[in-house]
């Protein structure tokens, strides 16, 4: 489980990124967070895996109380959280296995990651989380030969090659066409659902929000204006969570027909 209690944000300058959130995530669901820019998001993800601290309140991830956490905590911590982002953050020179296998860099010693000295259970391992996107024939080409969105397979194949028991994506399809974004959230739909994994989406479009979350989570200056399900979120509830009419920039489909 994870639960926010009073959750604050404030950066320099005086940004209020959260204000007071009190939510509580139950295993296994599958969360999209939806918000203008500056909503505070990104933010709400980052605090789970300590990324981003808060200036008070609490966030806990299961028994463990993220701001108290120790150094060597933290990293424990986080390899138990599998994070996907928008841009990737692929090492391009190297091989869609090679990028796999460094979601397991928290699992094994550091000299053995160093040297590049890969067990042949983690090799299966990764193989394993390749087939999972279905991406597994592509394990021996370099990332940078690959397509957006099989870059960003290569970076959900990644996060489960952690073993986690959250998974964070941030914007995961922000930088993608519409078809590949539907790929892509079905592909974390399919490991929410048959690996039980907590996962947690932040997403700009509406339709895609509705269309995949059990859950949706709507953030207007770092404060919670909606929670519930995908199904009672209605244009309504999304004019409420963005505090104007929503246009065509919200919604996917309505950007691939311009």
């Amino acid at each position: 489980m994870i639960r926010f209690d009073q959750a604050t944000v404030t950066y320099r300058g005086g940004v209020t990124a959260l204000d007071h959130v009190d939510v509580e995530i139950p295993d296994g669901e599958f969360v999209v967070i939806v918000g203008l820019s500056g909503a505070g998001k990104s933010t709400l993800i980052r605090a789970v895996n300590g990324l981003v601290p808060l200036t008070s309140g609490t966030v806990n991830v299961g028994d463990r109380d993220v701001g108290q956490l120790t150094k060597r905590q933290l990293r424990a911590l986080r390899a138990d959280v599998g994070m996907i982002f928008q841009h990737f953050n692929l090492v391009d020179r190297t091989t869609v296995l090679n990028n796999v296998l460094m979601g397991r860099l928290n699992r094994v010693p550091s000299w053995r990651s160093m040297l590049g000295w890969w067990g042949g259970d983690e090799v299966e391992l990764a193989m394993q989380s390749l087939e999972v996107v279905e991406i597994v024939d592509k394990a021996y080409i370099r990332a940078a030969n690959l397509s957006g969105g099989q870059q960003q397979r290569v970076g959900i194949a990644r996060a489960l090659a952690q073993q986690p028991s959250v998974l964070l994506a941030d914007e995961p399809v922000a930088s993608l066409d519409p078809p590949t974004s539907h790929s892509v959230m079905r592909y974390l739909q399919k490991v929410n659902r048959e690996l039980g994994i907590t996962t947690l989406v932040n997403l700009h479009f509406l339709d895609l929000a509705r269309e995949y979350a059990d859950r949706i989570i709507g953030l207007r200056g770092g404060r919670v204006m909606f929670d519930g399900p995908g199904s009672a979120a209605d244009e309504k509830v999304f004019e409420k969570i963005y505090g104007r009419s929503l246009t065509a920039d919200d919604v996917l489909e309505a950007e691939a027909s311009l």
